[in-house]
């Protein structure tokens, strides 16, 4: 981290308003006898709020001796943080652009660009008019919508060299944008929309109707539900909670109505089966070590679909373990 250091020029005193030092004392009686000190960083973000957006060095020995703290223990704080301002900034806007790997990736260099353009070619140089600052900080994030760069507490994501412009522009005239995306995502969600809980149910349903017509590799098309909203997610989380209800049939393992003689085998000896497969496997039917022995390879995929395992009986050898299971029983 670059060295830190407080602007040469000082005023010669700070003093909280009478509204911030009653909000500072509720804040700071809040916490037991002696650990004052927690409020620190809170105490210095109020007082750099009201000294016009940047911290002074009288700002800092006074909270200092609200929390009975040494200066140094304070004075480390404001220097370590980049949230603290230790020189004037500009009067309508802060801006920190965020150069960290995923926002670089993105356009960091592209909205720096443009900072040096319409703002002033140094970082911490105030623009011609005062009003404005920029400076390149480390990770802010929101790296899932970089690149993006924050100003005063709030933070504006999904940047473009055009958009970051009109941004400062509505700044300038008053009227900021809202924060957030400035490309309409909706928080961190993909670019294109959520998809990964549409995707599972759309595989489900179209293996299921593929297997039914008996067709081969029927192609994968994305429901109407996927871009139904509220109604539409419903549809997915039920079918995520009830997987057997869209696996095809033409290969289920037969089942039988009850275990023979009213008595199962203890599928639990099955490495890979717990309490809750085996409550499953008896659901369709399935009691008995030989049943599973028996499967056939579109059986095993069939459960595989069913259970959701992708591959797990095959890793795991419920075969051969069924098969030496019900040699054990038949001795």
């Amino acid at each position: 981290m670059a060295v830190r250091r407080l602007h040469p020029e000082q005023p010669a005193s700070f003093q909280f308003s009478a509204e911030n030092l009653a909000w500072a004392d509720k804040l700071t009686a809040k916490y037991p006898p002696g650990q004052q000190a927690s409020a620190v960083i809170p105490l210095l973000w109020r007082a750099q709020e009201q000294h016009d957006g940047w911290l002074p060095e009288p700002a800092i020995r006074l909270v200092a001796e609200m929390l009975d703290m040494a200066y140094i223990r304070v004075y480390e704080v404001a220097t370590f943080y980049t949230m603290f301002q230790l020189a004037p900034v500009g009067k309508i806007a802060h801006v920190q652009v965020c150069g960290t790997t995923p926002c670089m990736l993105r356009g960091a260099e592209d909205l720096i660009a443009v900072c040096k353009r319409k703002i002033a070619k140094s970082p911490h140089e105030l623009s011609g008019d005062g009003n404005f600052s920029w400076e390149e900080v480390e990770c802010l994030g929101s790296c899932a919508n970089a690149p993006m760069v924050q100003i005063w507490k709030d933070t504006y994501e999904d940047l473009t060299p055009a958009s970051f412009e009109k941004l400062l522009n509505g700044f300038a005239a008053g009227n900021p944008p809202p924060p957030g995306s400035q490309a309409g995502r909706q928080a961190s969600c993909p670019a294109g929309g959520p998809t990964s809980l549409y995707e599972y149910s759309t595989t489900r349903t179209a293996q299921a109707g593929a297997a039914k017509s008996g067709a081969k590799g029927a192609p994968v098309v994305m429901p109407a539900a996927a871009s139904g909203g509220a109604a539409g997610l419903a549809g997915v989380v039920a079918e995520i909670a009830n997987p057997g209800e869209t696996v095809a049939d033409g290969h289920r393992p037969q089942g039988l109505d009850g275990p023979r003689g009213g008595t199962a085998d203890d599928l639990k000896r099955i490495s890979g089966v717990g309490p809750k497969l085996e409550r499953t496997l008896n659901e369709l039917g399935i009691y008995h070590f030989d049943q599973i022995a028996a499967w056939t390879p579109e059986a095993v995929a069939w459960v595989d679909d069913y259970l959701s395992f992708k591959g797990r009986i095959g890793r795991e050898g419920w075969i051969a373990q069924a098969k030496a299971l019900a040699a054990e029983k038949k001795a």
